[in-house]
């Protein structure tokens, strides 16, 4: 029987603006992670504004 994990929780990077699911890494402190990588965590001045669709 394989896992699904459809129910994990999601954040949006601020950096990249992609979706990041819950990992077990951040059980502890999931209320407390912005970015989705240490890629991210390191570019994070340049935080791309969120657009809009019209």
């Amino acid at each position: 029987m394989s896992h699904r994990k459809p129910h994990l929780p999601t954040k949006i990077c601020p950096v990249c603006q992609l979706p990041f699911s819950w990992r077990k890494k951040w059980e502890r402190n999931w209320e407390e992670v912005v970015y989705c990588s240490d890629k991210c965590r390191m570019n994070k001045s340049t935080i791309k504004p969120k657009s809009e669709n019209i």
